[in-house]
């Protein structure tokens, strides 16, 4: 039975490939789901992939978490920086959890350097672009082997 890991996509990554191509590059959110997909069936994990702009559909879903399960990875987005509620979701659940970033947060805006969920986080992978993803995949595969 292969591990189950859920993936998520927060505000605004919805319109990877159309907004600011030359910060975020030119694959779409579709496409990045489709290369998760075809890897986890490589490396043996089951896959659950969202993306919402809502703060609380985030949060519920990490909370199902709890049911089945066994790793978060997330690219939190904007709510990175500002969600309280999102940390404590992952802190509730206690499950292995990757935080994700396409660009180099700590390149960019002075706002963006604070990350509020990292306390929750057992790894970040940050400035790799869409690679970042297969990244993250295979980090979480490797927390679940220990």
């Amino acid at each position: 039975m292969n591990q189950k890991i859920l993936l998520i996509n927060g505000p605004n990554l919805n319109l990877l490939g159309t907004r600011e191509k030359e910060t975020y590059g030119n694959i779409s959110l579709d496409d990045i789901k489709k290369n998760c997909e075809e890897h986890c069936k490589k490396i043996g994990l089951e896959l659950d992939f969202m993306q919402s702009n809502l703060e609380g559909e985030i949060v519920d879903a990490i909370q199902e978490t709890r049911k089945n399960h066994q790793g978060i990875i997330i690219n939190a987005g904007g709510y990175t920086h500002t969600s309280v509620a999102i940390l404590d979701a992952l802190l509730a659940v206690k499950k292995p959890t990757i935080e994700l970033h396409i660009t180099n947060i700590y390149k960019r805006e002075d706002f963006r350097h604070k990350s509020l969920i990292s306390k929750a986080a057992d790894g970040i992978i940050c400035g790799l672009g869409a690679e970042g993803y297969i990244m993250a995949l295979d980090g979480i595969k490797k927390i679940l082997k220990k």
